[in-house]
């Protein structure tokens, strides 16, 4: 009976800020990095009087955390009860069990599905939720245990470790710094992966969608994007009532349908939820959420071929992206002019980089073999010796293309070092200014940045094939970066076979039997 569902975490490469106003795009690349959810019965048999009940248990379940919140279901308004330690809460998958609820009811017509839910709702929910270790910061049990900041060192931990605490934060007391976050986090979304697989995971529970996890046929094509397309609206919805705003959400479209070129949706579609009455029906109103314009743009895509995602924790601690959001919002409004200036560079050094993004994939399309070539060359060599790799009119295009993509990255970063000094906010710090610059003087590296709003939390890079990227890595360990484990996965939301945890333990026995 158990279901369980994942969804992966992200990397905004190119639509740092812009993003959170239409129509402005961006690129945000999936990763490896997953969070799963898994759903069963709470209770395996159904009493006769409970038909009658007015409510039913939940009851979550966060390992990593250590940490158990039981609730009470009212089966009439589907709004949640804590019964547990407050501080024992996750208001994401509380939303998303009330709205994931509230939409396969909306949708169920059928009095036999009607009856489903029901029983299936009466045996109680029983939520299970766990992360890939890289959503969180491991780097002080490493460093404690005396291991090399390697990713070596980070593959040695057990699967869905414990997660720690930021200490400032554990007990209630601040240190003046309010902007760490309580748990040390790697800056992946982990809370829009969560939220979605949760979502995914109990619509798929209730009946109301059927995600495969097997190749997708043509004939199966419309129906599987009209339930990933249900799991985003509910699971927007659930993210932002959590959140408490409604942001961009390419980190849950992410999490939905993986790597893509992501236009945001207008914020106007979730106003039935942010304005919802006392005492009105929460089916009713993602009744009206799910007949909503959803106007937002998606197109998949993923990095060109033979380019490797990389990504490193310098081991700061983690930043608050809706404190730098709103650092930065309160400066377009006090100097519209300079704001307008530095947005509009901005805007266009982005634009210049998705144009050659896509150029190399059609290169790579179009003209594989000397595509190939090229990338494996430049691989070996730093940025000012590219040009080497130009034996004819074709191969002159790549690296032209390369060099400009290189370019367009150095400009965008300019543009977002002159935004955080206007706007008094840590978007690319000074530490990761250096990091940054010695990244792009290796060999092989095509890009670097901090993704998505910028800040402490990771630095990411894109490296020609997997060579540079240990040369890179090597490079981070000696500087005092931890080398993550993630790198690009194209894939969204994901129906899985079991339990992650039972996956990872018989994998390492049938690895350990091999040696």
């Amino acid at each position: 009976m158990a279901v369980v569902a994942s969804a992966p975490g992200k990397v905004l490469i190119t639509g740092g800020y812009l993003i959170l106003e239409k129509p402005n795009p961006g690129i945000v690349v999936s990763t490896t990095a997953r969070f799963y959810a898994i759903v069963k019965p709470l209770y395996e048999d159904i009493k006769a009087e409970s038909w009658s009940w007015v409510w039913t248990d939940v009851k979550l379940t966060s390992p990593q955390l250590s940490r158990v919140a039981e609730y009470k279901l009212s089966l009439k308004t589907l709004s949640l009860q804590i019964t547990s330690s407050r501080d024992n809460a996750n208001p994401f998958v509380e939303q998303a069990v009330q709205f994931s609820v509230a939409a396969a009811k909306a949708l169920c017509t059928d009095d036999a599905k009607k009856d489903m839910i029901r029983r299936l709702l009466l045996q109680g929910l029983d939520i299970t939720i766990v992360g890939s270790n890289d959503f969180y910061s491991y780097r002080n049990q490493i460093v404690a245990h005396g291991l090399p900041l390697t990713s070596e060192a980070l593959s040695s931990l057990q699967p869905f470790s414990s997660i720690t605490f930021n200490m400032e934060n554990s007990n209630g007391v601040g240190s003046g710094d309010e902007s760490k976050p309580e748990v040390a986090k790697t800056g992946l979304g982990s809370s829009a992966a969560m939220t979605t697989a949760v979502v995914a995971t109990l619509l798929h529970y209730l009946g109301a969608i059927n995600i495969s996890s097997s190749t997708r046929g043509i004939n199966e094509e419309d129906t599987i994007d009209a339930h990933l397309n249900l799991v985003h609206a509910v699971a927007q919805t659930a993210h932002c009532m959590a959140q408490g705003k409604v942001g961009s959400g390419f980190d849950v479209s992410a999490a939905v349908f993986g790597s893509q070129y992501y236009v945001r949706f207008s914020p106007e579609v979730l106003s039935p939820a942010q304005v919802m009455l006392k005492g009105s029906s929460l089916q009713d109103v993602m009744s009206d959420i799910l007949k909503g314009k959803w106007d937002h743009e998606r197109v998949q895509c993923s990095l060109p071929p033979l380019m490797t995602l990389v990504l490193g924790e310098p081991g700061t601690g983690g930043s608050s992206t809706p404190s730098m959001v709103g650092a930065v919002k309160r400066w377009q409004q006090s100097d519209p002019n300079k704001s307008l200036k530095i947005w509009s560079g901005l805007s266009e050094a982005n634009s210049k980089l998705e144009i050659l993004l896509n150029k190399l994939r059609r290169f790579a399309e179009e003209q594989w073999e000397t595509y190939k070539m090229v990338l494996r060359g430049c691989s070996r060599h730093v940025s000012e010796k590219w040009r080497e790799q130009m034996a004819d009119p074709c191969r002159c295009m790549i690296v032209e293309a390369l060099l400009g993509a290189r370019a367009a990255m150095i400009e965008i970063r300019s543009f977002m070092q002159q935004m955080g000094k206007a706007a008094g906010v840590p978007i690319e710090p000074e530490s990761q200014t250096q990091l940054l610059d010695t990244t792009m003087s290796l060999e092989g590296v095509l890009l670097a940045g901090v993704p998505g709003a910028g800040g402490f939390d990771a630095i990411f890079a894109v490296t020609l094939g997997e060579s540079s990227k240990d040369c890179l890595t090597k490079v981070w360990s000696s500087l005092g970066v931890l080398p993550m484990l993630v790198t690009e996965d194209p894939r969204g939301v994901s129906l899985e076979s079991g339990d992650p945890r039972n996956m990872e333990i018989s994998s390492r026995i049938n690895s350990l039997s091999l040696v």
